[in-house]
């Protein structure tokens, strides 16, 4: 299969990408090393991660061109109450990339849809504009937000990174996604290994069948839906492991297998929570 998705901007994006969220700062730029040398040319991190400058390093330090390299960062909730939230936007968008050490973004997202996320898109129309990202994105926005902002707004989110793995499916919003031109990025491929995922029976006899593992399904399952995935270890071992996923296929049994595994919620939290909105907004990282 083809190992790169084509965005609504007609830019190629590689399904398979190496994530860095949750990866303390002083590991991070070895693991990014690592994931390179193991064949990764699709990296995400964040502002919110604190390590965009590990990340930054390892790319400086692998040589590899960046031409081959597609590097996706997240704009952060801004708050401006004297000033304006297009103006830090732009200075949140030159500080990741000083912080990274590039030129230019493959991929900017919106790393939550709260506050004032339309001021934001306005400045991230200005940066995909004047080229300084190839293209804009949105993280975390469920269908009627996403709907909302593509309706209300020039440019068409390119991506919509959201919680999508086989306890939390997604297929009802994908179908929307691609009927609005949006791609689908998952985060949490392994739900963290909540409902004790890397044991679970389905998912252990598909790996069995075909000689994998849980983690290389699930992955194969993703990217055989058009699903962007982006997992992330510290283990070389497991980030070449993640890679060798594109020499078999699930059938429609097995697929039919895994999709009785959804439980269609969140195995993390709901951003319609009151209680998380008030600290998702509440948290300053600049």
């Amino acid at each position: 299969m083809d190992q790169n998705v084509t965005l609504n901007n007609g830019i190629t994006m590689p399904v398979l990408g190496f994530g860095v969220f949750q990866i303390p700062d002083d590991q991070t730029q070895a693991a990014v090393e690592a994931a390179l040398q193991a064949g990764y040319r699709h990296l995400d991190t964040a502002s919110a991660y604190g390590n965009e400058e590990a990340v930054g390093a390892a790319i400086a330090a692998s040589g590899i061109a960046r031409d081959d390299l597609f590097v996706t960062t997240k704009l952060w909730i801004q708050h401006a109450p004297t000033g304006s939230v297009e103006d830090d936007t732009m200075r949140a968008f030159d500080a990741s990339l000083r912080r990274l050490g590039l030129d230019q973004l493959d991929l900017y997202l919106i790393h939550q849809p709260l506050g004032d996320y339309y001021s934001e898109w306005r400045a991230m129309q200005r940066l995909y504009a004047d080229g300084r990202t190839r293209a804009i994105g949105v993280s975390n926005f469920h269908p009627d937000r996403l709907v909302d902002l593509i309706e209300h707004n020039e440019i068409t989110p390119a991506v919509n990174q959201i919680e999508t793995h086989p306890f939390h499916q997604r297929l009802t919003d994908q179908e929307l996604m691609r009927e609005r031109g949006v791609q689908l990025e998952s985060w949490g491929p392994f739900a963290e290994g909540r409902n004790n995922l890397f044991t679970d029976p389905v998912l252990t006899a598909i790996a069995e069948a075909h000689g994998k593992s849980v983690a290389q399904v699930v992955l194969r399952w993703l990217v055989q839906r058009d699903v962007v995935v982006i997992p992330k270890s510290v283990r070389p071992e497991r980030m070449a492991q993640n890679l060798d996923i594109f020499d078999f296929a699930l059938t429609d049994a097995q697929l039919q297998q895994i999709a009785t595994l959804d439980t269609g919620e969140s195995q993390f939290f709901d951003h319609r929570d009151p209680a998380m909105v008030s600290a998702l907004g509440g948290r300053r990282i600049d």
